[in-house]
């Protein structure tokens, strides 16, 4: 069975769970109505189902190489790319002043989940592009928009995200890429970068790396850091690619998984860049671009949960064994489950980006808060699900799970790095409980009382299902609140299981929302029932983790663990 972009889905939760709506009800964005989002869907479903889904594994079996210094992509990656390019998929969300369509994020995301399902490897370029343009677009000079923006959204050029070196992974302060003032405005930099996503391509007229480096006068950690633009070719006066940069693609490394997308090692040599933002503010500007990349990357993960669901599912009613295995008891449980948990991790996912679209829309201050606290969340469930709906669709599969023809493993081993890139899951458990409750927990108490709230206003339909949801959200409060009275190393241990709780939590409040809107005792009803019976207690087990604090792990000693 092939990919089927699941439009129906993400319609359903755009128009009842969490509403695009108020969304196009804003003046920014009028245009998305109701109309166009149909044929937004629509159209980049038929995309992804018929032109970039049979590219998937092909991709992997096919993997990107480094020829004399050039990346050769994958065949039929080019003509996937184009099609992107062509339909204005890059654009989607991107300025209407400089050639996007400027469109919500919500639908944004939709459409990036599923590019992601259908090619994941594929998809990361275009992303990467989308968040160099965010990042433009709010840092960058009036010129340096020009020159760029219109190039980028268009998919004439790509955009990469140059951070990690050798010493410095999340530890970004500690890198040693350098930056020297050239005199004329524009500046030499020289270094290395590793983990450099679609670093080169053969897919696009220019590749265009927004870098990390430290200046002369630049103090230690972060707050000395600059980002610039460091084009392949230096455009000329036209604005067309002219002579190379000084730059060059070390190595491609060999992954566990996403073999069609280039991962690349990067050495700058005195390579031209020029400043973006101001000098020694680089990660404000790259952290613009970040954010929306993190709750991209929860996408992708939804994605991939989706497409390794499909086929387990189509698996599962294809294979015979003492009558088909769908109708055993263990694969219809692995079944539900999967599904009931990738429906979670999409309504978290869009209902972070529809708090996006607000706070962007609205500037109040309420949703710029809500769309900073679901950011983590987002992407760390989302990734999660992932990994977990891939890992059991290996299992649906049996056997033919372990044998690579089937392609179910394709999506564990390409799924497994969305769990570390853009920041781990546990770096951003510990951005929720650190910086995302720096206020208190104002903006986490926000949410678990509108879960309450909906909890009650469904218990005269939904009894059982609205009892167990408010009784979590209000299990999830009080561990809230003494988590803010702990210590940081406690708040910190408990970080990865108060994320999944929270997660859960807003997986079943989504859910019922889904039942409710439903009308009727159907199959949304049905999966609600599932997530809130069987994985929602789940929360139960992580909020005792949560609270359990951080002696008990540094009781063991680096020395104890290694006897």
């Amino acid at each position: 069975m092939s990919y089927r972009s699941p439009v129906s889905d993400i319609r359903f939760i755009l128009d009842q769970v969490v509403p695009l709506a108020p969304v196009a009800a804003t003046e920014m964005f009028a245009e998305a109505t109701q109309e166009t989002a149909e044929a937004i869907l629509e159209g980049a479903a038929r995309m992804c189902d018929e032109i970039l889904a049979p590219l998937n594994q092909a991709g992997d079996r096919t993997p990107a190489r480094l020829e004399n210094g050039l990346v050769r992509s994958p065949p039929g990656f080019r003509e996937g790319f184009a099609a992107i390019a062509g339909g204005g998929w890059i654009g989607l969300a991107a300025p209407a002043d400089h050639g996007g369509m400027g469109l919500p994020q919500a639908l944004n995301m939709a459409v990036g989940e599923m590019m992601a399902g259908a090619c994941l490897a594929l998809q990361i370029s275009p992303l990467l592009t989308q968040g160099q343009i965010e990042a433009l677009d709010h840092h960058a000079s009036a010129a340096l928009k020009a020159l760029y923006l219109p190039r980028l959204i268009s998919g004439d050029w790509s955009g990469t995200m140059n951070l990690t070196e050798p010493q410095a992974g999340s530890d970004v302060g500690a890198l040693r890429t350098r930056a020297e003032r050239n005199g004329d405005g524009s500046y030499a930099i020289t270094g290395q970068k590793i983990y450099i996503s679609w670093g080169d391509s053969d897919m696009v007229e220019n590749v265009c790396h927004l870098v990390l480096a430290r200046l002369p006068d630049g103090g230690p950690g972060t707050r000395g850091i600059s980002l610039f633009m460091v084009p392949k070719f230096i455009p000329d006066a036209s604005g067309a690619p002219g002579v190379a940069n000084s730059l060059k693609v070390v190595s491609l490394e060999h992954k566990l998984g996403l073999h069609g997308s280039p991962t690349c090692v990067m050495s700058y040599e005195g390579a031209t860049g020029w400043l973006v933002g101001e000098e020694h503010g680089g990660m404000a500007a790259m952290f613009t671009m970040m954010n929306n990349a993190r709750l991209a990357v929860g996408m992708q993960g939804v994605g991939i949960a989706e497409a390794a669901f499909q086929k387990a599912l189509a698996h599962a009613r294809d294979r015979e064994q003492m009558g088909p295995i769908v109708d055993h008891a263990d694969v219809r449980r692995m079944l539900a489950a999967m599904k009931a948990e990738v429906f979670a991790a999409r309504a978290i996912g869009l209902a972070c980006a529809v708090a996006l679209d607000m706070a962007r829309a609205t500037g109040e201050d309420d949703w710029q808060a809500r769309a900073a606290f679901l950011t983590p969340i987002a992407k760390a469930y989302g990734t999660d699900t992932g990994v977990s709906v891939a890992e059991a669709g290996i299992q649906v599969h049996g056997g033919m799970g372990f044998v690579e023809e089937t392609g179910a493993a394709q999506f564990y081993r390409d799924v497994r790095v969305t769990t570390i890139y853009e920041g781990t899951n546990g770096i951003q458990a510990a951005d929720l409980v650190v910086r995302k409750m720096a206020d208190g927990g104002e903006a986490a108490f926000r949410l678990l009382q509108e879960v309450e709230d909906a909890a009650e206003a469904a218990r005269p339909r939904l009894p059982e299902l609205a009892g167990e949801v408010w009784q979590a959200a209000e299990s999830l409060r009080e561990t809230t609140e003494a988590l803010l009275a702990r210590p940081m190393p406690d708040r910190l241990a408990g970080s990865v299981a108060y994320q999944r709780a929270f997660a859960l939590v807003l997986g079943a409040h989504f859910h019922l929302r889904a039942a409710l809107a439903e009308g009727a005792d159907g199959p949304r009803t049905a999966l609600a029932r599932v997530f809130v019976r069987r994985l929602l207690p789940g929360h139960a087990a992580a909020l005792a983790e949560a609270r359990a604090g951080a002696d008990d792990i540094f009781a063991l000693s680096p020395e104890d663990l290694a006897a």
